[in-house]
């Protein structure tokens, strides 16, 4: 098994936990609707471009709000026993999915506002340094200082080349939430007030 199928377990506990109609971090969707993303992303290929491609969103969601009409604990299923043999994400899920079930386990968790991270195997939080630092690339492009990471473990990395800087710091898991989009996450902003401001206010999506 991999890091990635561990986490993909854990997200459906919590999730069975929180119950269809709790919110997540994820906009207004709630566990249901969250849920109704990750079976149409593994097992609608067809419907699943829209999640990238803007045009083709009109489609994506019109599946996926049927697909979340679906009894709770159907979702739930499909969700746990992962892609399906003819799913593109079948080879790739100890890879792709890493991030994908740690993130919105961390959506479902942290939904009611409240920031309390977990203890992660250092495993997990090894991978996830190294994707958030892909991520970070990306999550701070637009960023008018350097952005740099500071983890524990881990040491430091540097995303962006102005000349002032803000430094996040905290775990890598942390870190790596920030890079995905996400606000509610435990870490120190060192820096500048405005600055420090200008990375949070930050469009970190993809």
């Amino acid at each position: 098994m991999s890091l990635a199928h561990d986490e993909r377990l854990r997200l459906v506990d919590t999730m069975s936990s929180a119950g269809p109609d709790a919110p997540t971090l994820c906009g207004e969707w709630t566990v249901r609707d969250l849920a109704a993303h990750l079976v149409v992303r593994e097992r609608r290929p067809d419907a699943s471009v829209g999640i990238l491609l803007p045009p083709l969103a009109g489609y994506t969601q019109s599946v996926q709000d049927g697909v979340a009409r679906r009894p709770f604990d159907r979702l739930l299923a499909d969700v746990r026993s992962g892609p399906p043999i003819w799913s593109p994400f079948k080879l790739l899920d100890a890879v792709a999915n890493i991030g994908e079930m740690f993130v919105h386990h961390e959506d479902v968790r942290r939904g009611r506002g409240v920031v309390e991270p977990r203890d992660l195997d250092r495993g997990l939080e090894k991978a996830l340094w190294g994707l958030g630092g892909l991520m970070g690339r990306k999550a701070y492009r637009s960023s008018p200082v350097t952005v740099v990471w500071e983890a524990p473990e881990f040491g430091t990395r540097s995303f962006g080349s102005g000349s002032r800087r803000v430094v996040l710091r905290g775990p890598a898991s942390e870190l790596a939430l920030h890079a995905f989009g996400r606000d509610a996450v435990a870490l120190e902003f060192d820096g500048d007030e405005a600055d420090v401001a200008a990375v949070k206010a930050l469009d970190r999506s993809f």
